[in-house]
């Protein structure tokens, strides 16, 4: 990456006029990105403002947010990430595979405090290399956690108002397309394009299913079938600023050639007590800031989160780096992945986004644009669709 000398201004200042230059061009290539990701505190502001303005010509003044439950369906799962809280092993303290009864106990409790997403994580395919999950999964009448999961979706979409958003792990191309029938988006976080973590002493060691190159292939899938889809990456598990870019410039990739992205999620590492990693440094709000601005810049016309519970106190800075969307948020579950980081109250955040001049809007787990991409794939998904959507392709608000 070049390096810039901070000892001229005027070296700043041509910086930040190429800047500009290339913003009218837009989206940003990867030897700008790289430099720009990096820049120096001095040019900060300067890479923020950009970002701001690319953002307000894509969605101006409307900032978005989705009402969910959180549907743990398993926590059992055979990736071990030296990050994740959220995986157990059989007979672990917690360890636990929801019945449908307790799916829908949750799932109608959302209903009633207005939620429109029902948002299913799981563990990667656990029954691969655990008998005990076969003989549960078998109990309740399933060859496999995908099989129990498409179940639960179909249940979520003839049961209630909600709308499944499952995100599975890695699916083949059979299995994206049979959840396609049963949820209008899904996701799955590509993390890192980074595979030297995957050796030992790496966040992947031990996670056969965050090959970089095996998730690319899911969401690549999923856009030959026109599966409005969710990824993203995860800052601060031992990858470069470059390998942010570059991992960024896959998901821009996939897009240009399918146009399936519906939303681009950068998450920071939290550490934890209970994690291997729970002595690494997580990322500073300057390198969560850089790397939203720079994901904006190369991805100027898609929408970009960004999880507030992941940046208290003040989180609603992330707005300046370029962000129009909260994600997931709920007024009923934890969030389970990261529990010692409780949501946001809906009403507060509805108030530091207006006292940073926007309008928050509730949208479904599909964003208003990929409408038309969820609707063709059942009739019982449109159906629920159109019973749950506004005029403009919000939720409808609750009589």
């Amino acid at each position: 990456m070049r390096q810039v000398n901070s000892s001229h201004p005027a070296d700043g200042q041509l910086r930040v006029s190429t800047l500009n230059e290339q913003s009218r061009s837009v989206p940003l290539s990867r030897e700008a990105a790289c430099s720009w990701i990096c820049c120096r505190d001095a040019e900060l502001a300067d890479l923020l403002s950009l970002a701001r303005a690319v953002r307000d010509s894509f969605k101006p003044r409307v900032v978005t947010y989705s009402r969910k439950v959180f549907v743990p369906l398993t926590n059992l799962c055979r990736d071990y990430c030296a990050y994740c809280t959220f995986r157990r092993d059989p007979g672990q303290a917690g360890a636990h595979t929801m019945t449908p009864d307790e799916v829908l106990e949750i799932v109608r409790a959302g209903e009633r405090r207005g939620c429109a997403e029902a948002l299913f994580s799981l563990g990667d395919k656990p029954e691969l290399i655990f008998p005990e999950v076969r003989e549960t999964l078998a109990r309740l009448g399933f060859r496999s956690t995908l099989h129990y999961l498409e179940a639960m979706c179909e249940l979520v979409l003839r049961k209630t108002r909600l709308l499944p958003h499952p995100n599975p792990g890695l699916m083949s191309r059979q299995w994206i397309s049979r959840l396609a029938v049963v949820s209008p988006s899904m996701g799955l976080m590509l993390e890192t394009t980074n595979a030297a973590l995957l050796a030992p002493g790496g966040a992947h060691y031990q996670a056969p299913d965050k090959v970089p190159v095996r998730r690319l292939r899911t969401i690549e899938e999923a856009g030959r079938q026109g599966v409005p889809f969710t990824t993203g990456i995860l800052i601060g598990i031992g990858e470069s600023p470059e390998d942010r870019v570059d991992a960024l410039l896959a998901i821009r990739e996939l897009h240009r050639r399918f146009g399936h992205i519906q939303e681009v999620i950068i998450q920071n590492f939290r550490a934890k007590a209970e994690i291997p990693m729970c002595h690494h440094p997580e990322p500073s709000r300057g390198e969560m800031l850089r790397t939203i601005a720079v994901a904006r810049l190369l991805m100027p016309e898609i929408n970009l989160q960004a999880p507030p519970n992941l940046s208290e106190p003040d989180y609603e800075e992330l707005l300046d780096a370029g962000i129009n969307d909260w994600g997931g948020v709920s007024p009923l579950t934890p969030d389970f992945i990261n529990p010692e980081r409780p949501w946001p109250h809906l009403q507060e955040l509805e108030q530091r986004t207006r006292r940073k001049g926007f309008v928050l809007r509730q949208r479904l787990p599909v964003y208003p644009e990929f409408l038309s991409l969820s609707r063709p794939k059942s009739s019982l998904l449109a159906a629920r669709l159109d019973a749950t959507v506004d005029a403009e392709g919000y939720a409808r608000r609750a009589a």
